[in-house]
């Protein structure tokens, strides 16, 4: 499957979308603390030292805006993001961590099958996956959540800077391949690196684009 492309007006928008002041607006970590619905939200999913905060920070501009642990499993609540009123990101806890207690992951379960069954406003949640490893059973374990609650996701490849164009190539038609099979799965991956920013404008664009379209709607 080709890489997504995008024209240059959307290329504009993406940029236009996360050129605001970003702040940290909100951490709810229990299904009680969840903030009211305003706004579309964009919600960032995946394994445990996937890259998710560095790509948060990627996106936004703000190298300090999502916090960085090289601890798995560390941040267990729901991250509230936001540069103004049209929209929120969401950095949501980091699962597959092996070394998790069980009350810790029946928690994390708990906290999103919630959160994705009762936010109406949330657009999409992107799915990041390290482009070294593909799909683990982990992630087939969020797509089941994700179908379940019927929330349209897409599937981001991180660290795409560690894999040669070929094997990139090929993990980005295997991931496809795999998503055909879901009924809430966006068909396109995407594929990126907060390390050498390929891909960043790409996502950016796609973000816009949901977000203008969610708003829309609403």
């Amino acid at each position: 499957m080709p890489a997504p492309s995008f024209s240059p007006k959307e290329i504009a928008e993406g940029r236009r979308l996360f050129a605001g002041e970003w702040r940290f607006v909100y951490a709810a970590g229990s299904v009680g603390s969840l903030p009211p619905q305003r706004g579309v939200e964009v919600a960032f999913a995946g394994r445990s030292n996937v890259g998710k905060s560095s790509l948060v920070n990627a996106l936004t501009g703000r190298n300090g805006l999502a916090r960085i642990s090289h601890t798995p499993g560390r941040t267990q609540e729901l991250n509230f993001f936001s540069a103004g009123d049209r929209w929120k990101l969401v950095d949501m806890p980091g699962y597959g961590y092996a070394a998790a207690a069980k009350t810790k992951v029946a928690a994390w379960t708990e906290l999103i099958r919630a959160y994705l069954r009762g936010r109406a406003n949330l657009g999409r949640v992107y799915v990041l996956v390290d482009a070294r490893h593909g799909i683990k059973a982990p992630d087939e374990a969020v797509f089941d959540l994700l179908d379940e609650a019927a929330v349209s996701y897409q599937v981001v490849l991180t660290k795409a800077d560690q894999v040669t164009g070929e094997a990139l190539a090929q993990v980005r038609d295997t991931t496809a391949a795999a998503l055909a099979k879901r009924k809430a799965a966006y068909p396109e991956v995407l594929a990126t690196s907060a390390r050498d920013r390929s891909g960043i404008v790409e996502l950016r664009a796609a973000v816009a684009k949901l977000v203008a379209e969610r708003g829309q709607r609403g």
